[in-house]
């Protein structure tokens, strides 16, 4: 049918005839071997239809554009902005929108709209960082739903800025692997904070106890994410417990008791200024009086270097097969080393922010209790 016949057919049809219309205009174009001339007809008409006064007209347009290469750019861009019930088919499916037709949309668009862009099957660093900058709740919960969408390491820190207290982002951000070491601490005790202020814990343990109890818990489980923590991670997470104010003597001293060398290097450099190379080579063979000046180079109360050392040098041998120990005769180590310049010197100094030995029992018991957990876990399965 001639384009002419197209547009007398349109200018006086009903809604339904001009929705059937628009199909079979649609069709054409994308399914026939028009020529130039024909194509260019049949895509001002189409053009035109962007117009048309019945939303249905539209939507049949979206329809037959939506999943092809075909379509024309700019009809595709201008449906994307139309109202929600239009734009859906362009924002999820149209692969012809690019990231600033996208990024504009979730800008200037509603919460569904932010919504469906952020389930489409394939979501770039640069939407996914405006989602998280702009986006509604849902948005933000569909694109951490969405395995495809590729979040980077900055836009997960600004996710946990944003919406770290939304219980249900934190839920689906614990089942990301690419999520940053830093940013899992942060996603711990922003989860540990929340816990905290529940009425039934305020109420059971009261305030004092309760906040006393989650720096516990966090503590502990910095720990732990530095043995889940890949080793060029380190520098970043060291930054952000620095930024956090968590590396205290006591934080230190739980690192070394607990094995984490390579981390307790991690944070020489970074409190010391140290090269990783030459903090290395002292931890791997440094003398006593060596890794004293290192210590104090890092800032580290006096008190606490020779109970380091006896960890630094109970791991070495570990490592060098020359003893077999564990986690609780590391932190013994530590406790008899106390004792002997108790001995000598008929008192031992305080931590620089907390007890020594008081920590070192407490990391001692930590210890044994968790061999036994281990050790009737091992029985039940054998």
């Amino acid at each position: 049918m001639p384009v002419q016949q197209y547009l007398r057919m349109i200018e006086n049809a009903s809604v339904a005839q001009r929705c059937h219309a628009t199909a079979a205009l649609a069709h054409i174009y994308l399914h026939s071997e028009l020529d130039n001339d024909e194509r260019c007809a049949t895509e001002a008409v189409l053009t035109l239809l962007l117009d048309d006064s019945s939303p249905k007209v539209r939507l049949a347009l979206a329809e037959a554009f939506s999943t092809s290469v075909r379509a024309p750019a700019h009809i595709v861009a201008s449906l994307a902005r139309d109202q929600i019930e239009i734009s859906t088919y362009m924002l999820g499916r149209s692969v012809l929108l690019s990231d600033s037709d996208l990024i504009d949309c979730v800008v200037s668009g509603c919460g569904e709209a932010q919504r469906v862009i952020a389930g489409r099957a394939r979501v770039s660093p640069t939407v996914c960082a405006a989602i998280i900058e702009v986006g509604e709740t849902d948005a933000i919960l569909e694109l951490l739903a969405n395995t495809q969408a590729k979040i980077m390491p900055v836009s997960y820190r600004r996710l946990l800025e944003r919406s770290g207290h939304i219980a249900e982002v934190r839920a689906l951000l614990v089942d990301h692997e690419s999520l940053p070491a830093d940013c899992r601490h942060s996603l711990a005790v922003k989860t540990a904070e929340a816990l905290c202020q529940m009425n039934i814990v305020q109420a059971l343990m009261g305030g004092r106890r309760a906040e006393r109890m989650t720096h516990d818990a966090c503590v502990k489980a910095s720990i732990g994410l530095v043995a889940a923590t890949p080793i060029e991670e380190y520098p970043a997470l060291v930054e952000h417990l620095q930024l956090r104010g968590d590396i205290t003597t006591a934080f230190v001293i739980r690192v070394v008791a607990k094995g984490q060398i390579d981390f307790f290097g991690a944070i020489l450099v970074a409190l010391s200024g140290y090269k990783h190379s030459r903090v290395r080579g002292l931890l791997i063979d440094g003398r006593p009086n060596v890794l004293g000046a290192l210590f104090s180079a890092a800032g580290l109360a006096e008190s606490t270097h020779a109970s380091l050392c006896t960890a630094v040098q109970a791991w070495r041998d570990i490592i060098n097969g020359k003893r077999k120990l564990g986690l609780h005769d590391v932190a013994r180590a530590m406790i008899e080393q106390i004792a002997r310049v108790e001995a000598y010197a008929g008192a031992v100094p305080a931590a620089a922010n907390d007890d020594l030995l008081s920590l070192l029992n407490g990391i001692h018991r930590d210890a044994i209790r968790e061999n036994a957990r281990r050790s009737m876990l091992s029985i039940a399965a054998a």
